[in-house]
């Protein structure tokens, strides 16, 4: 018995021919269904049915992997009570070639009770399961590669190159990146290495490269009111205002938390100046120093902003929480 080499380079060559067939599938109604998954506050669904079926695991796989929650049912068992892993909140993700799949068609009209959206993966959008679906993914007709061309071959293929460009294209929509990946993988040599990557970004990030300048780190001297600064703050969309002397040199800070506290125990609040109601002296970080010792100091304090000074006691600006929570390899 001879293996006929020729015959197997016709199987990829038909395989890549139905790939590449893709790329000018990928239109308007590709990116409906991309947002409708990016804006989906459930999961995916992804389900079908034999070799469908098979790839449909693999997409839900790379979804979840790649930011995007998702899970299999398979639609056998779905009849028989997995229906109840959909809510009305999740998108299906249902695979079928033919479009006709008994057990997918089974389920459309309980999926439009539970309130679900349902994306189609097929082959044949004038398809009875092309009409009960809100997005259709129209892979074209597909022929199978062999002499026999029945067996799921080319057509599963394209589905798998369709799922991946689908997961890759919420992905970058999503801006998930290195950092996000590591984090999901924490097993992987690849993921380690994206980890390691970012990681070492964050520890040589200085507090100078993120702290909050001008306008954004108001300043304000001891004798200003109450009333100047709480119009500084509003005006800056920050949680404080740094107090400074006629050098520039830090005093105290004087936070949202402090005006409360001042409010309920002061009755002439607004005649009070932002000296007597100021916290001083305050912790503060130098320009030079790096992000992870500014976030040691804020989650060991438990503040949310720290002024940061120069090497004489200066204030050169103001690092928020916000700002180090941007910084981090994962959010």
């Amino acid at each position: 018995m001879d293996i006929d080499r020729d015959f197997a380079r016709d199987v990829i060559r038909a395989e890549a021919e139905a790939v590449a067939g893709l790329v000018e599938r990928v239109g308007d109604e590709f990116v409906a269904a991309a947002e409708a998954i990016v804006s989906c506050s459930g999961r995916v669904v992804a389900t079908g049915m034999g070799k469908a079926g098979i790839i449909a695991q693999k997409i839900a796989a790379t979804l979840s992997s790649t930011g995007t929650s998702a899970i299999f049912m398979h639609p056998a068992e779905a009849r028989h009570g997995d229906l109840g892993l959909v809510m009305a909140d999740d998108v299906v993700l249902a695979l079928s070639n033919s479009g006709e799949t008994e057990e997918l068609i089974e389920l459309m009209p309980p999926l439009r009770q539970i309130g679900s959206s349902v994306i189609l993966m097929t082959g044949n959008a004038n398809s009875a399961l092309a009409g009960a679906a809100d997005h259709i993914l129209d892979m074209g007709r597909v022929e199978e590669a062999g002499e026999l061309k029945l067996a799921p071959t080319a057509s599963s293929t394209a589905m798998l190159a369709l799922g991946d460009a689908l997961a890759l294209a919420i992905q970058k929509a999503k801006g998930f990146d290195e950092g996000h990946y590591a984090f999901y993988h924490g097993g992987g040599a690849l993921a380690g290495k994206a980890l390691n990557d970012a990681l070492s970004k964050r520890k040589l990030t200085k507090v100078s490269d993120l702290m909050r300048t001008g306008d954004r780190a108001p300043t304000a001297h001891r004798d200003a009111s109450v009333d100047e600064v709480l119009h500084l703050i509003t005006g800056a969309h920050a949680g404080s205002v740094i107090v400074v002397d006629d050098g520039g040199k830090l005093l105290g800070i004087f936070t949202d938390g402090d005006f409360r506290r001042s409010y309920i125990k002061h009755d002439n609040i607004h005649s009070k100046t932002v000296g007597e109601m100021m916290t001083s002296p305050c912790v503060s970080i130098r320009c030079d120093q790096l992000l992870g010792d500014a976030q040691q100091i804020m989650n060991t304090k438990r503040i949310n902003e720290l002024p940061v000074v120069d090497d004489e006691g200066r204030v050169a600006g103001m690092l928020d929480v916000q700002d180090v929570v941007d910084a981090r390899p994962f959010r």
